[in-house]
């Protein structure tokens, strides 16, 4: 497996071994030993799995007290996936970085705690699968919402396809952050 680091600190980009063939291909998604030898340490308790219709966008979204590690993946289609640094110390507070996560690239995303984070479907429709290393807590649940101007995500899709609670979440002003 490759690991590169993106922009932001914390987050890496994670491109597994691939063995393909005439019948198909093989590839370990997760391997703790081998995650534990590239320096990555989250221990994942709960795996989520969604599946979105062309231009839904889920998020800004992200855990308090004490916050989720997520390792994330686009297992079917293509997604434009986003993470916001939101911890107040970091010298990129407030800034985003996007990536590409395919079916086809078979690309993965740790995205560590202290950063909200979003997709949008690509293609007619994607499923996304996720790791965390805390389990989902509703009380302890916040979100940004996506569009907002101090951000300014480049969101590839004109007009998105929202939940009820995502299109009404708070501005980043007025988040709880990190």
């Amino acid at each position: 497996m490759i690991v590169t680091r993106g922009k932001l600190d914390g987050i890496l980009i994670i491109e597994p071994r691939v063995f393909a063939d005439s019948r198909g291909f093989f590839y370990e998604s997760y391997n703790a030993k081998k995650f534990r030898e590239a320096g990555i340490f989250p221990d994942f308790i709960q795996d989520n799995h969604s599946r979105s219709i062309k231009n839904t966008l889920r998020g800004l979204h992200y855990q308090v007290n004490p916050g989720q590690d997520k390792l994330v993946r686009a297992s079917v289609g293509e997604v434009w996936d986003v993470v916001v640094d939101i911890r107040k110390k970091s010298p990129t507070f407030g800034q985003w970085e996007g990536f590409n996560l395919s079916a086809d690239n078979k690309l993965m995303l740790l995205v560590p705690k202290g950063f909200a984070h979003g997709f949008c479907v690509l293609s007619d429709w994607a499923e996304f699968q996720y790791k965390c290393s805390e389990y989902w807590s509703p009380a302890d649940e916040r979100a940004i919402i996506w569009n907002d101007p101090d951000i300014g995500v480049k969101w590839p899709i004109a007009q998105p396809i929202l939940s009820g609670k995502d299109s009404k979440s708070p501005p980043f002003k007025e988040a709880e952050l990190f």
